[in-house]
């Protein structure tokens, strides 16, 4: 505790109530590995929910500190696993047949981390070498006692702090539940995986390692084995001949063109789950929670990161309105002004003169000020980029995040707001509108037999007209469609 309350320069009040809280469970609980420093080893004692919360500050050194970040590095991928015997069971339990008929080889665990470990392997029947991927024995009963855990945490947070609410701790923590239990199933995350690789077939410098359907299951999951050095891994990265500068790059971009482009996109993309291939590819691993967002989300994205690269405020701020992100009674002014003073201070600035510990700071203390309350849909939207942006940062201190994501959200504001945005969305509203064709003469008459039913209206209400010119709108739309179409 008093670590991590040193890394975030807690104030002396909060270093008083915490000692004086965690004194009597100081002797109580499961200890953790000695042999681990006392935050990481803390934070494996708690359980796995816990664990996912260090692996994100693990990637923020410029938030928690060098040294701490480092520390935390280790639960990434370097966990302690369980016995190879078991994970032999497991997989001989899951396919109703032995290891060896499947692969002709399969290593000690290479990896661990909270929720499944990995282990190298070879198919009997090609000779391919794979990465296997296997839950942890009861890790579904874990995740439950932590995620309990944290319901009783939100409830009290909301009932002992009323501001708090805005920021919907239950609901935080019900979207945490569905993520997690999602990444508890490994079909689901094969399914991820093979769209995931589908989507980004072609996008130079990036791969996906492929999925070899036949040995997934519920508790296990088969791609193949990505070589490569781990993102992790700088002196490892310098020594291969890898330009860092290129890679951190890379990784800005690439994301930024899954979420905007595809509206889907990896998660969890700390340095655990990132490699470096021979030829410079950024290799992603682990799709145990990916993010999706729709089409109206990613416009609103996209402006505000556009109006921010071009420092118009203003604009940001009307997006932030209409987007319902600001409650409509505040000012949108002010709003903007607040917004300037965000942007200005490190615009153009390299990340190494930024400190993102104290721009989270005021980012949170704007959100107060204005009633902005927590949006569920784009919680791993956001954290998502806190964590690339920590992976950017830590190959190449010197990036410019808005220099490298300009090109990206321009492409994006060029294709899908404007005129050209504008008539595809209207023939996709056609298209929705011909396939309703055949019945809406149907609903055309229906509209008309209730409004006959209906008692007399007031002369200004117009309901029944508004309905039947809404129907047989939709049904001239419909028909001079079908006419395009033909």
């Amino acid at each position: 505790m008093r670590v991590v309350l040193d890394a975030f320069q807690a104030p002396a009040p909060l270093r008083i109530v915490a000692r004086i809280l965690g004194w009597p469970f100081a002797w109580l609980g499961f200890k953790g590995d000695p042999s681990l420093p006392p935050a990481t080893r803390a934070l494996t004692a708690l359980g796995p929910a816990y664990i996912k919360f260090g692996q994100i500050l693990s990637t923020r050194p410029d938030v928690v500190g060098d040294e701490l970040a480092m520390q935390l590095r280790v639960l990434q991928d370097k966990l302690p696993p369980f016995p190879k015997a078991e994970a032999k069971r497991m997989i001989a339990e899951e396919f109703g047949t032995s290891v060896e008929s499947a692969f002709s080889e399969f290593s000690e665990p290479v990896a661990a981390a909270s929720i499944a470990q990995v282990h190298r392997a070879r198919l009997a029947e090609t000779g391919e070498a794979v990465a296997v991927k296997i839950l942890r024995p009861g890790i579904e009963r874990a995740f439950r006692k932590d995620i309990d855990a944290f319901y009783f945490a939100a409830r009290m947070v909301e009932l002992l702090s009323p501001a708090s609410r805005r920021l919907r701790p239950i609901d935080v923590i019900e979207h945490f539940e569905g993520v997690v239990m999602g990444e508890l199933d490994l079909r689901l995350e094969t399914a991820g995986a093979a769209e995931f690789a589908a989507n980004t077939e072609k996008d130079a410098g990036f791969a996906v390692p492929e999925v070899h359907w036949m040995f997934c299951s519920r508790r296990v999951m088969t791609m193949g084995w990505a070589e490569g050095v781990p993102a992790g891994d700088i002196a490892g990265i310098d020594a291969a001949g890898h330009d860092r500068q290129v890679l951190s790059e890379r990784v800005l971009t690439m994301f930024l063109s899954h979420a905007l482009r595809d509206g889907y996109f990896h998660a969890d993309m700390h340095q655990g789950n990132l490699k470096v291939g021979a030829n410079g590819d950024l290799i992603a691993m682990d799709f145990g929670i990916m993010g999706r967002i729709d089409e109206y989300t990613r416009r609103v994205y996209a402006e505000i990161l556009y109006g921010f690269i071009r420092k118009d405020y203003q604009r940001v701020a009307e997006v932030h309105f209409e987007a319902g992100y600001v409650p409509p009674d505040r000012d949108v002014d002010e709003f903007a002004r607040a917004l300037r003073s965000v942007g200005e201070p490190i615009f153009g600035m390299d990340a190494s003169r930024i400190s993102m510990a104290r721009l989270l700071a005021y980012l949170f203390e704007v959100t107060e000020r204005f009633g902005m309350q927590t949006r569920t849909e784009l919680i791993l939207l956001q954290r998502t980029m806190v964590v690339v942006e920590g992976v950017a940062r830590s190959l190449n201190p010197q990036i410019n995040i808005w220099r490298v994501a300009q090109p990206i959200v321009e492409q994006y504001i060029k294709e899908n707001i404007g005129p050209k945005a504008l008539a595809r969305d209207l023939l996709r509203t056609a298209q929705v509108l011909s396939r309703f064709g055949p019945k809406l003469p149907q609903l055309a008459e229906a509209a008309l037999v209730r409004q006959a039913a209906e008692p007399p209206a007031p002369p200004r209400s117009g309901n029944g007209r508004a309905i039947l010119y809404a129907a047989l709108g939709a049904a001239a739309g419909g028909v001079a469609m079908w006419l395009l179409l033909a």
